[in-house]
């Protein structure tokens, strides 16, 4: 690798698994961003990278492959630290959507979290009410039956090439030797008062006086060494039955405000899904993503095939920042694109696509006709859905719900073979439950609550929401893991995504566009400031837009407000001349590595 910036890798403890053919070396890494914004300058490498949230999970994936083993054996030893050391974004107790190339053929592995057999419609209402949505979140309704370890088992038995076992050694030896908190954790348990109210989450997360770990202090935590030790040893039946799901049953059921129903039937019987990946031809590219449950692969198309039908009406980028014309369409055409999300996206296995085809979402003539409804002045929150095709059910709109949390993984190794995850808990913390395996040791992983992905109220106006809460069902999700292609080659071109919710949309077009049409590296398209709408308000990232532009938007009829807008997008592109080019979100405190 050749960085730009380099890491401090010091104090290296040699851990030897010989019997394995791989020797996890425990670095002492300090992440150089912990919060804010902090310009990153890019990576370079021949062979391959590996692009994580986290240093350590990011070195962790950069050790596999440095022994010989592939973007799918990276991909579950990064997904164990990140559980460690990360734990307020994804983990063990979550969900997560895979993209696999194996230099031939691509594959989407759904580890999504489906819904108890005792959940119904009215999951989350009360005194036919919904909830508050964070009422909903920390409680034992939102947990859903976790699917990231049964997924990633299954995309390792079909391609991983070093042994499971191995792959958990890196996450567990940090476990039991600790590791430096930082910044970003401490700030967010900071910023957490439900987590407090977790007896076991405040005993390991905070002091006894209730402050947060501070920055630098080494955690341990034996009880995931102890969880994942065993789910090395014995694949992922050890999660699924026994000590660690009864534990889990009995933190949800137990909640004392509001039990949810998860049962030991309920865990058991959760099964990974292979779909089939949504590829869709975008100039000279094809751009790969994850089809429904997930709304992030269509939306994204949507959003960028609207544009490709506008007029341009300026530079996009004036002085390195995306230009208030540019920005207008964008934001119009998430409009349309969210209304569609919001009226017909759900879980293929209990909502059938418009006209039977997903793909008739991104039908040029279909995109053409929605790309004529955007003007010159803003249709703010009038935005309707459109009709791609006819559908069995008529299906009410589902109102947005705010989302935190999650994380992404790019990986490509020196065979070619490449993975984009994207993983989560759902919201910061998850359910604000922490589960300790049945070990009685400190510690533990979180539980999610991705529940509160689905639409609160069953029915708008006598109407079915399609993303309503049924028994087994999965969540509409947000998550774009994304691969792209050279469509006369087909040769790889980029893998990448982002946390962010449902602006986790906005993050991986604005970027597609920024790499394709304005000729951006990796690193340059992610230090963009952001712009989202999920329909209403336009909001900007604080203090990254000059003051005209802000004025532009409004002038043009949008209702304009600066936030924190903190993505985690990461990017490996393959250049020209064969070189891998990573980049790693300046807002957070991944990097990248490799050869």
């Amino acid at each position: 690798m050749r960085p730009t910036r380099a890491l401090s890798l010091t104090g290296l403890l040699l851990v030897p698994m010989v019997s394995w053919g791989f020797s996890y070396e425990t670095p002492s890494i300090t992440p150089e961003v912990g919060s804010g914004f902090e310009e990153k300058p890019g990576w370079a490498a021949d062979t391959f990278a590996v692009a994580a949230a986290n240093p350590l999970a990011t070195d962790a994936g950069y050790q596999v492959l440095k022994a010989g083993g592939n973007a799918i054996d990276a991909a579950v030893a990064v997904q164990m630290v990140l559980t460690l050391v990360e734990p307020q974004s994804s983990g063990i107790g979550g969900g997560a959507f895979l993209m696999h190339f194996d230099g031939a053929k691509v594959q989407a592995y759904d580890g999504r979290e489906t819904a108890p057999a005792a959940a119904t419609g009215e999951l989350f209402m009360e005194n036919g009410e919904p909830l508050p949505f964070m009422d909903a979140v920390a409680s034992g309704l939102s947990v859903g039956v976790p699917g990231t370890v049964r997924m990633l088992e299954q995309a390792h038995a079909e391609h991983g090439q070093l042994p499971w076992e191995a792959l958990f050694e890196p996450a567990i030896t940090l476990a039991e030797e600790g590791f430096a908190v930082s910044q970003r954790l401490h700030t967010s348990l900071a910023n957490d008062e439900a987590l407090r109210q977790n007896e076991r989450a405040r005993a390991f997360y905070y002091t006894a006086d209730g402050e947060p770990l501070e920055v630098g202090s080494s955690l341990k935590n034996p009880a995931l060494a102890a969880i994942l030790r065993l789910i090395a040893e014995e694949g992922s039946a050890a999660f699924y039955e026994g000590a660690i799901a009864e534990d889990l049953v009995e933190q949800v059921q137990s909640h004392p405000v509001r039990p949810g129903t998860i049962t030991l039937e309920d865990i058991s019987g959760y099964q990974s899904l292979e779909r089939e990946p949504l590829c869709t031809p975008w100039q000279q590219w094809e751009v790969c993503g994850f089809p429904p449950p997930s709304s992030g692969h269509l939306t994204v198309m949507q959003i960028l095939g609207m544009m490709d039908q506008q007029p341009l009406l300026e530079a996009p980028l004036e002085d390195g920042v995306t230009s208030s014309g540019w920005l207008h369409q964008f934001l119009e055409a998430s409009r349309l694109a969210f209304a569609d999300r919001g009226r017909y996206i759900a879980d293929p296995d209990f909502v059938d696509a418009p006209g039977g085809d997903w793909s008739l979402m991104l039908a040029p003539d279909y995109l053409d006709k929605r790309s004529q409804l955007i003007g010159d002045e803003s249709m703010g929150e009038s935005a309707e859905p459109g009709n791609p095709g006819e559908l069995t059910v008529s299906f009410a709109s589902q109102p947005e719900q705010p989302e935190y949390g999650t994380s992404h993984i790019s990986i490509v190794d020196a065979d070619g073979n490449a993975i984009a995850m994207t993983t989560t808990i759902e919201q910061a913390f998850g359910s604000r439950l922490l589960a300790d395996g049945g070990t009685d040791l400190p510690g533990g992983y979180l539980l999610n609550n991705e529940l509160t992905d689905f639409s609160f109220t069953p029915e708008i106006d006598g109407q079915p929401v399609a993303n309503r809460v049924e028994p087994g069902k999965r969540p509409r999700s947000s998550m774009s893991p994304t691969l792209v292609f050279d469509q006369e080659s087909g040769d790889l071109v980029a893998s990448l995504g982002s946390p962010g919710g449902a602006a986790i949309i906005h993050y991986t077009a604005r970027t597609l566009a920024a790499m394709r049409d304005w000729g951006l590296n990796a690193q340059e398209a992610l230090n963009l400031p952001h712009a989202i709408t999920l329909g209403g308000d336009v909001y900007l990232e604080e203090g990254r837009f000059p003051e005209s532009t802000i004025e532009s938007l409004r002038e043009r009829g949008h209702t304009v407000s600066e936030r924190e807008l903190t993505s985690g997008l990461q990017a490996i592109q393959r250049l020209e001349d064969g070189t891998l080019y990573g980049g790693a979100d300046p807002r957070r405190e991944g990097v990248v590595m490799g050869e």
